[in-house]
């Protein structure tokens, strides 16, 4: 009988340690991170979902370049490709990701910058509306990477510290990657026709 009641209370004593050691914390904490990496594949997903009707509309209007369009085209294809477990958000994992999201942002600025040739393809109300939920798509990206960094930066330090880092270790919460600047980010694009 003695030995069952020490049981319980030892279980109990563990539960208590490992809910002041930060364990719930990390939980919640990991939660939020996935949640904050689903809305930013949810603005990614978006915007994939409008390039097929921007590049018909631009095919249909305008007779320049067909290698723009392809390339968009591709860039999109390899973009949707590449999708991370939010288990797995390793700076290996995102460089991956962002380099192929990086891509399609490129691919479609140079199909921006070339519709401005085209004054009659500009003043259609359908590109126009294409243009703008692009735009604001574009926008909701940096708001949801945003909001996903500062979830991860929080959840980030928790894992490093004090006690928590002991938890984080018994359990396997490790650190995960934020988003980064694209290489060259700092320099104005360049755009030669």
């Amino acid at each position: 009988m003695k030995k069952v009641v020490l049981a319980i209370v030892a279980i109990l004593v563990l539960i208590l340690a490992i809910s002041g050691c930060g364990y719930n914390g990390l939980v919640k904490l990991d939660e939020d991170v996935k949640t904050k990496w689903a809305q930013v594949e949810t603005q990614y997903q978006r915007r994939s979902d409008l390039i097929p009707n921007l590049v018909s509309t631009v095919k249909g209007a305008a007779k320049f370049e067909q290698g723009t369009l392809t390339q968009v085209i591709e860039a999109r294809s390899k973009a949707s490709q590449i999708t991370i477990d939010p288990d797995k958000l390793t700076e290996e994992n995102m460089q991956k990701y962002q380099a192929a999201q990086g891509q399609l942002s490129q691919a479609l600025g140079k199909l921006m910058v070339l519709t401005e040739n085209y004054p009659e393809l500009k003043a259609t109300q359908q590109f126009s509306e294409l243009s703008a939920q692009l735009e604001g798509t574009e926008n909701r990206i940096t708001v949801a990477r945003k909001d996903f960094n500062e979830s991860v930066q929080t959840y980030n330090v928790k894992v490093r510290s004090f006690p928590n880092n002991l938890t984080a270790g018994i359990f396997g919460f490790s650190q995960k990657a934020a988003f980064k600047a694209d290489a060259g980010a700092q320099n104005a694009p360049k755009v030669e026709f």
